[in-house]
């Protein structure tokens, strides 16, 4: 299928709500985007790699930059200042890698050497003084949260810290450098099964980023909500800022998945749901900062995007409408920023509030994974 067949069926399906054909094919800003990402063949058994792509909004191409063969299947993806990438196994991992902007593995290590039982859970966040990187892990044996404490260089392990909770999954600075962590909660066995989940745990917390101590932690009503993917977000006038975070539902009942928001808000000190609309099964996959201080959260599973504004706080708007929406960027585009790349079954998709979409396929048949990440602009 080339491009103009593939935006004439995607139009035919009604799956772009906010753009016509004709703006999708004459989208433009002369630049171009590279995105950190990771993905494998169109099969489920292919290999998976992680590399860089170079999205040309004049060509509407796609081209794959570089792209490095991973051990099994990575989760969480971190933006390395030489246009490189830190890449984590998805949980349980036992293994992380770095690759500089060429494609070259330069540190890489396996957890199964390491002197501890825990496993990565797929997220990494650097310190704000540059000197260690912070993953999230799971000890195997006591089923407890852990904060790994690692050399930025060779990413060998410095400490372990509790996480105060079950099953962190991602974790973020806050403005003064202290850790926020998502723990998801969710009792799971070494082979990643769930279980128990009447004993779910789910909460965020703030951790002293210099001896990893409790300093705040906060729990939604609903305990079988499970917080998983953060995100930050400002509004351009005041610089106020909104922590989201994205909610995935483990309730016993359809009918209550069904119901359950996929949004929570932390606004300043409080933890808020600030609206029930949701993807119609409590799933959010993925969560980015986009127009004036507000978020986009992805649902493979509804095969959907949404908008969420702190101007319209009861609302999800929907803005990509499409199989396997997924994995989210933050893209500033034109003025003063605000839009997102959503990755999807057929290609990338950009939105954004003020200037013309666009959608590219990709270069060869390929699945892409969880999460990407915006390198930069040229």
């Amino acid at each position: 299928m080339n491009r103009r067949q593939l935006l004439l069926s995607l139009a035919a399906l009604g799956t772009l709500p906010k753009l016509s054909l004709g703006q999708a094919l004459a989208a433009s800003t002369g630049q171009q985007a590279r995105i950190g990402a990771a993905w494998r063949g169109p099969n489920k058994t292919d290999p998976y790699f992680a590399g860089a792509l170079a999205a040309d909004w004049e060509t509407r191409k796609i081209d794959i930059r570089y792209a490095v063969p991973l051990p099994t299947r990575p989760h969480g993806l971190l933006a390395e200042a030489d246009g490189g990438l830190l890449v984590a196994g998805v949980r349980p991992g036992n293994w992380l890698l770095r690759c500089n902007g060429q494609g070259e593995i330069t540190q890489q290590v396996r957890l199964d050497d390491e002197n501890s039982t825990a496993r990565l859970n797929g997220h990494a966040i650097v310190a704000a003084k540059g000197d260690v990187i912070y993953t999230t892990e799971t000890d195997q044996k006591s089923g407890r949260g852990k904060i790994g404490v690692r050399d930025r260089q060779s990413l060998r392990k410095l400490d372990e810290w509790e996480s105060h909770g079950l099953e962190p999954h991602q974790l973020l600075l806050d403005a003064a450098g202290q850790l926020i962590v998502a723990n998801g909660g969710i009792p799971r066995t070494a082979a990643d099964k769930k279980y128990d989940l009447q004993r779910m745990d789910s909460s965020l917390v703030r951790l002293d980023a210099a001896s990893g101590r409790l300093l705040s932690q906060w729990r939604l009503d609903d305990p079988r909500l499970s917080l998983r993917h953060l995100a930050w977000s400002r509004t351009p006038v005041d610089g106020e800022a909104y922590l989201g975070i994205a909610i995935q539902a483990e309730h016993d009942a359809a009918a209550q998945r069904a119901a359950a928001p996929v949004l929570a808000v932390l606004d300043e000190e409080t933890l808020l749901v600030p609206t029930r609309a949701n993807d119609g099964l409590g799933y959010a996959g993925d969560i980015a900062a986009a127009f004036n201080g507000g978020f986009v959260l992805s649902s493979n599973q509804s095969n959907v995007a949404q908008l969420w504004h702190p101007g319209a706080q009861d609302k999800l708007t929907p803005i990509v409408e499409m199989e396997e929406a997924y994995a989210l960027a933050s893209w500033p585009g034109p003025g003063k920023g605000g839009g997102v790349l959503v990755a999807t079954a057929l290609g990338l998709v950009r939105w954004h509030p003020t200037a013309k979409g666009a959608i590219l396929a990709w270069p060869k048949p390929m699945a892409l994974d969880n999460h990407w990440v915006l390198l930069g602009e040229s």
